[in-house]
């Protein structure tokens, strides 16, 4: 198959046979590797990287090089990896750019996977902003330090040289050419023993001679903060294991490794129903978890006999002077032993209990392995019974098992309505709420003159297309959905929720739906910059100084896009008299642009309809007292408008809640819709109405903005009080929800702050947002002042 490549490369000489003929090798390449989406994709990221105008190398570089990493981690990764080097561009040249696309096969082949590529692409664009000077010469290195580091060992040998080199251009470029002792260090420091791309195929083989089936396995690289990183897991049915493995008391890597993939391929293998987690303690699941465990390795060492000896050998390793696991809690050494006495049949223990829970135990896996709640009886009763012997601490403790190999166990629990019961209030599940049902025309006429219909339906009929009325056919006339239906709600977010008692997440517990409020007039919007004509005024000057400036030619670049011919001219004169020239004789050429996206997010909870104030003496635009409802949309217009006009990319949105199972969200104006008077119409139409479940929405708002493609991403949330909803009683829960939820965001990039209404904010508004994260507006009426000008400094 040919294809015209002229649409797509027009930087190209389209007479240059040399190019053509790597763009047609390159491009059957890719056709045995890639489906007809990605090959468009492909050809589009061509025409991109035509776009940047950095030289034909960078195009042909792209070309060449990208069908080598969709073969290794898939071609879904090919549009990351463009919007990537867009970003790039603007941060730097474009002889870096090639040298980081000729290495992405390179490292797509040490990562192994997808996501720990993306991690790779967004390391490199955090790189761009601490330490650029130091992306070329980490390219140039790129084959040793991903032979030696792990994504995250790599992310922290990268933060460690950009702060200490922050100032000192020549350091950086010495630190990431690995010229310096201390980058030498580092790179020592962060080495790992073991690395999972080394050894997948092994791992692969090893399974597949165990139990005669293809089992798949992914890398995860969780730790960029702590060596230990992410415990092993199974999702979509596929085994996560750490991306490498220290060694554990002597047991080195690729025992981990095998011990670790036989774990979870047992419970894939041997699982065959899953296990209710109803109305048990976050404790007792630990403990239950301690018997399934030893029931599916039972299975497994009783068809395979070497796994046995495999996993004791974790249990009989003497820890050393410097255990990463350090010494275990009393309770915790119970169930260590206990797992111990029930894997080795010869083990006895000190304690009577331990020998007696695990002989038990033993029997019942003789009679019948995979009698039902069989390991939730056990867990149950040794939860109850050894709590006569040792205090159960926390769950945290609980929750961080020293054995390295064993999964989180989230495959085999099944999380029910009462998994979490708080307060003694009967929640609703999550997961539970108003259902789609796809229908015929017959279907939908026969069920659509029902009685039994009311505001929340448990069920809505969809059709795949508009129905109008028949004897109107022939017109272009509104809908029946139009004319006498309401306006559709999205599909549930789910989120989890911080529960500060346990110090864990509930998962999926808050659910978000987008919702759309009334409709009013747009003039009501502009009608607020007449009634506002001094402040307006002033704004128009931050306006002004906000603006970004264009393209800036910058001299005395060593590297560059163009040719300072003064600076040429004195270097050629130096040369000359023999004398050493100054190298820095290039034009960096950059564009001064905003790169921020903001979500203005509106608490319209049921306060915000109280009125404040007298009205004024001769006041004009209010005809009864305002609320601060109508302040909050007064300031929302003067801050649309002032964002509109300086180009900024942002979103209004509002949110209010019924329970933890109906956030209400509502999006006045999304991000690629202009502020024209839909938009107006919407935020003049604002209602506001029930409680204030703050982290809930924060969540949600930050997924939005995820979606944008910004250096600076900011929620500026504008609030009349604290976190609270009808179904929760603690005060305290929903404040450490919010401050988790801002933490959460800020581990994104997504910066938060907070404009509280409420005088008593000092109370609380600090712990959830941060100490330079929040203002306190004391006059409620000088919210559309306040506003603006807080946008302004966050973004100046």
């Amino acid at each position: 198959m040919s294809v015209d490549f002229s649409e797509y490369i027009s930087c190209l000489d389209e007479d240059d046979h040399e190019h053509i003929e790597a763009l047609e090798s390159s491009y059957h390449e890719a056709q045995r590797v890639m489906s007809p989406r990605g090959l468009q994709n492909y050809l589009e990221g061509m025409r991109a990287m035509c776009t940047m105008g950095r030289g034909h190398d960078l195009v042909l570089t792209y070309v060449q090089e990208m069908p080598g990493v969709a073969k290794e981690v898939g071609e879904d990764i090919i549009p990351d990896i463009v919007e990537s080097m867009m970003k790039l561009a603007s941060h730097t040249s474009g002889s870096v750019i090639t040298l980081i696309l000729a290495n992405l096969p390179l490292a797509a082949a040490r990562l192994g996977d997808a996501d720990v590529l993306r991690g790779f692409l967004k390391l490199l664009h955090q790189m761009t902003g601490k330490a650029p000077r130091g992306l070329r010469p980490m390219m140039e290195n790129m084959d040793e330090l991903l032979s030696k580091l792990t994504l995250g060992g790599l992310r922290r040998w990268v933060m460690w040289g950009a702060q200490a080199h922050q100032r000192d251009l020549d350091g950086q470029m010495a630190y990431f050419s690995l010229q310096t002792e201390s980058a030498k260090a580092m790179l020592q420091s962060e080495r790992r023993g073991t690395l999972f791309v080394n050894n997948q195929r092994k791992l692969n083989f090893y399974l597949r001679a165990l139990w005669a089936r293809a089992f798949f396995m992914r890398p995860t690289a969780g730790d960029f903060e702590t060596r230990r990183g992410l415990k092993p897991f199974i999702e979509d049915f596929q085994i996560h294991v750490p991306d490498a493995y220290d060694p554990f008391r002597n047991i080195d890597g690729i025992e981990i490794y095998r011990a670790a993939a036989a774990h979870c391929a047992a419970h894939m293998v041997y699982t065959r129903e899953p296990i209710s987690g109803e109305e048990l303690s976050q404790a007792q699941m630990r403990f239950i978890e301690l018997f399934e465990d030893a029931r599916i390795e039972y299975l497994a060492y009783k068809e395979f006999p070497g796994l046995r000896k495999l996993w004791l050998a974790f249990f009989t390793a003497k820890p050393g002077q410097e255990d990463e696991y350090g010494e275990a809690h009393e309770t915790m050494d119970l169930m260590l032993r206990a797992t111990r006495a029930i894997m080795d049949p010869d083990y006895r223990d000190s304690e009577s209990l331990i020998n007696e829970v695990a002989g038990k135990f033993r029997e019942k896996l003789g009679n019948d392995p995979h009698a039902k709640n069989l390991s939730w009886m056990a867990g149950v009763d040794f939860y109850n019974r050894i709590q006569t012997i040792a205090k159960i601490p926390s769950v945290r403790i609980l929750s961080d098992w020293p054995i390295p190999y064993r999964d989180d166990n989230r495959y085999f629990w099944a999380f029910s309505e009462n998994l979490f019961v708080s307060q003694g209030v009967d929640y609703m599940p999550a997961n539970q709420g108003t259902v789609r049902r796809y229908v015929s025309v017959m279907e939908f006429v026969n069920e659509i003159d029902s009685e039994m219909t009311h505001d929340n339906p448990d069920e809505i009929l969809v059709l795949a297309t508009e129905l109008f009325p028949y004897e109107d056919a022939g017109e272009a006339t509104a809908s029946w959905n139009d004319m006498e239906g309401v306006e559709p709600v999205s599909d549930p977010y789910h989120y989890n929720e911080w529960d500060y008692h346990v110090q864990l997440a509930r998962p999926d517990w808050a659910t978000v739906i987008e919702r759309k409020q009334g409709k009013a007039d747009p003039e009501i919007m502009d009608g607020i910059l007449t009634k506002h004509k001094p402040i307006a005024s002033r704004i128009r000057h931050l306006i002004d100084a906000l603006q970004p400036q264009g393209i800036v030619r910058r001299r005395g670049y060593e590297e560059g896009e163009e040719l300072d011919l003064n600076a040429a001219i004195r270097a050629m004169i130096d040369i000359r008299r023999g004398v050493m020239p100054d190298p820095r004789i290039n034009i960096r050429i950059t564009r001064h642009i905003r790169d921020l996206s903001i979500v203005l997010l509106l608490d319209l909870s049921e306060s915000t309809n109280e009125k404040i104030g007298d009205i004024a003496e001769g006041e004009e635009g209010y005809e009864e007292q305002p609320s601060i409802l109508d302040l909050t949309r007064e300031s929302a217009g003067l801050l649309s408008w002032a964002i509109d006009s300086i180009g900024d990319n942002f979103a209004v949105h509002g949110f209010a809640s019924d329970g933890r199972h109906d956030v209400q969200y509502y999006r006045f104006k999304d991000f690629e819709q202009g502020y024209d008077d839909d938009a107006k119409s919407r935020l003049a139409g604002m209602k506001g109405g029930l409680s204030t479940r703050m982290g809930a929405a924060l969540r949600h708002a930050g997924w939005h903005l995820a979606q944008q493609n910004a250096q600076k991403r900011l929620v500026l949330l504008v609030t009349d009080g604290e976190p609270a909803d009808i179904d929760e009683r603690d005060p305290q829960y929903l404040r450490h929800d919010a401050k988790k939820a801002v933490e959460d965001l800020a581990m994104q990039g997504i910066y938060t702050y907070c404009l509280t209404l409420d005088p008593n904010a000092d109370r609380y508004v600090a712990r959830i947002f941060g100490e330079n994260s929040y203002s306190i507006v004391d006059n409620v009426e000088r919210l559309p002042e306040r506003l603006p000008n807080v946008f302004a400094a966050l973004t100046g």
